[in-house]
Formats: C-alpha cells, sequence, structure tokens
C-alpha cells in the first residue's frame, strides 16, 4: 500500500492546529427538531462521534426562513437554534475536534411549503430550476422563483452577517459560506441562472460581486483565517451551467485571496457534458489553504496532497458510514458499507449507529 502518512499529520489553519488532514465535508442528513430547526440531542451525538476529523464542516444550515429548501434542516437565524448548535459544539470540542458552520441560502431550490408566508423562493433571476427538493411527502419539484429586486439584496447580505454571528455565539471555530452546487451565491455566479441587467449581472466582475459582498459581511465578524469558502465550478448539480466557469471562477477565486480567507474549498465534481476543468488552475490563484473533494479515496487523498494540489481532503459518505474515518484510513482497516436509504430524515438508524473499531 503506498506511504499514507501525510493524511495523519497535523495542519496549521490559521490560528487552528488541526490534528490530521482529513475534513469531514458538510452533509445534509434532514434530522433538525421539526418545529424550531434547531440542532438536537441526536444531532450532537453524531457529530461527537466523528470528532476526529482534522476539520468537521457542519451540514448546510440556512441563514433564514427564505433560505431554506428541504425539510428539517437546521438554521442559525433564532435564539433556540444557537442553543441547539451550542451542544454540538459543545460536544465536538469536549472530544478535541474542531468544527465550523456552513452558511446557507438555497435561493431558488426551495418549494412555497418551505417559505414565509408561502411565497415565491427567491433567485437573481425568475428561471426555474429544473431539479428537485426534499418534502415531508418525499421529492417533489421546486417551485418557481420570482427574481430578487436589487433593493432586496442587502437585507441578504445582513442575513449572512447575523448568521455569521450566531455562529460565533454557538461555540463555533469558524465559518463557511456556501458558494457550491446551485444554490443562491453559486447562481449569482453562473450566467445559466443570472440574466440580470443590474450591478449583480452581466460581466463576471458584476456575478462575483454578491459572493464577495456575502464574504466581507462574515469578515466584519471572523478574522479572515476562520473563514472558508466553497465552490463547485465544474458541478451541474441543481440545473447550473456557465458559459466560461474557467474564467469565472478564476477570477472568483483571486478576488477571495485577495480578501485574506483561510481556505477554498472545491467540489471537484465533472461537467455534465464531461469537459475539462482545470483544477489546478484555480490552486495557483490563492495563497491560503486549499480543501479538495470529490470521491477521494485514502490512497488518492494523500497524493494530491503529497503532489501539492490540495492542503487537505474533504470526505463525505466515507464519513457518514465510518465515524472513525482517520483511524480507519491510518490502520489500513476496512471500511463500512453506506446505507443509502437512510441518508435523509428518520432516526439514530443509519445515522448514529454505524460502528467503530
Amino acid at each position: 500500500m503506498p506511504d499514507q502518512s501525510i493524511l495523519q499529520t497535523s495542519f496549521r489553519l490559521g490560528s487552528l492546529e488541526l490534528a490530521n488532514r482529513i475534513v469531514m465535508a458538510p452533509l445534509t442528513r434532514n434530522r433538525a427538531t421539526p418545529e424550531t430547526l434547531a440542532a438536537n440531542d441526536l444531532m450532537a451525538h453524531y457529530y461527537r462521534q466523528r470528532a476526529s476529523a482534522g476539520l468537521i464542516i457542519s451540514e448546510a444550515t440556512q441563514i433564514s426562513q427564505q433560505g431554506q429548501g428541504y425539510i428539517n434542516t437546521p438554521g442559525i437565524y433564532t435564539p433556540a437554534q444557537v442553543e441547539g448548535w451550542k451542544k454540538v459544539t459543545q460536544a465536538v470540542h469536549a472530544e478535541g475536534g474542531k468544527i465550523y458552520l456552513q452558511l446557507w441560502h438555497v435561493g431558488r431550490v426551495s418549494h412555497v411549503s418551505l417559505q414565509p408566508d408561502g411565497g415565491a423562493p427567491v433567485a437573481p433571476s425568475a428561471i426555474l430550476a429544473k431539479t428537485k427538493t426534499y418534502l415531508a411527502q418525499g421529492f417533489a419539484e421546486v417551485s418557481a422563483p420570482r427574481a430578487l429586486e436589487t433593493s432586496e439584496i442587502p437585507g441578504i447580505v445582513q442575513d449572512y452577517y447575523n448568521a455569521a454571528q450566531n455562529a460565533k455565539l454557538a461555540g463555533f471555530d469558524g465559518v463557511e459560506v456556501h458558494g457550491a452546487n446551485g444554490y443562491l451565491i453559486d447562481q449569482f455566479l453562473r450566467d445559466g441562472s443570472n440574466h440580470r441587467t443590474d450591478s449583480y449581472g452581466g460581466s463576471i466582475e458584476n456575478r462575483i460581486r454578491f459572493a464577495l459582498d456575502v464574504t466581507k459581511a462574515v469578515l466584519r465578524v471572523w478574522e479572515p483565517s476562520r473563514v472558508g469558502f466553497r465552490i463547485s465550478p465544474a458541478s451541474p448539480a441543481n440545473d447550473m451551467q456557465d458559459s466560461n466557469p474557467q474564467a469565472l471562477f478564476g477570477q472568483l477565486v483571486k478576488a477571495l485571496d485577495g480578501l485574506g480567507i483561510g481556505y477554498v474549498h472545491v467540489n471537484e465534481a465533472p461537467a455534465a457534458d464531461g469537459s475539462a476543468f482545470d483544477f489546478a488552475a484555480l490552486r495557483r490563484h490563492f495563497r491560503q489553504a486549499w480543501i479538495a473533494n470529490f470521491n477521494y479515496t485514502a490512497e488518492r487523498a494523500a497524493e494530491t496532497i503529497n503532489a501539492g494540489r490540495a492542503d487537505l481532503i474533504a470526505f463525505g459518505r466515507l464519513f457518514i458510514s465510518n465515524p472513525d474515518l482517520p483511524r480507519r484510513f491510518e490502520l489500513g482497516a476496512p471500511l463500512n458499507a453506506l446505507d443509502q436509504a437512510t441518508l435523509y430524515g428518520g432516526t439514530d438508524k443509519g445515522y448514529t449507529d454505524y460502528s467503530s473499531l
């Protein structure tokens, strides 16, 4: 077996010392308390089990009711939600772990039943996404969105600022801005979903403006090294496309580098048409930590870090079924199989009942 010891080495992320290079990726599990959308004891146990990760990035967490797109996903905009997340951060810290909160607004990937007063989801432009959301009755088509007025955008930026403050109150070690997977920030970035003619649409400079506005708001709360940003430049998730993603994300990453944030987290999912994307070129635009993610094995993760293509590797589904994933990698131990049927919603089954060594 090739040497994988690099995965077990510590890493300095700003002022944080991470125990290893293995990151738990953000994973939507739909187990928040339905009445309050607050994190709960079951979730605290789930994250405690996985605290041996060098860094945990929490499941995507909506910054407002408007930002919600699926049932039973947690929020960070009420006092009850702050208190719920405190249980999680305290559980992780008790095991010596580190945890960031991922800040989320789904934009058009939502349903009227989840929106304030049953209103339409919001988006850069009134373009329906060919995708589904997850509701009480199961997967359902998303609702048609309405285009945000220019005057509404500062209010959403303020929601990100408030959520960043609440994340600090809840005891997180930092925050990650969710700019990936076809949600609101990604919708502003890409010209397939952004047909605006104001200062937030048209040129690449205009389309990255919302992402940078949000990041600057978060930086008013957190020191730069405690802020990350997630992108998925080639991924078609949630009906996303762009005419020139290489130029778009190159300019975005350069701008994020200029803000001095702690890391960029890249979902390397490929384009729907199989066209190539040069992830290494993005890496060269950014001087801080680089987290790579997408179907990595331990062997490929070690090779990627040793080659300098990333500093840390995020694992998603392997962490769902293997709460002690770093230990299993270290020993070359067998991995538990994933139960697909229990990914979204439910009880402890397929959530906290996976075995550790």
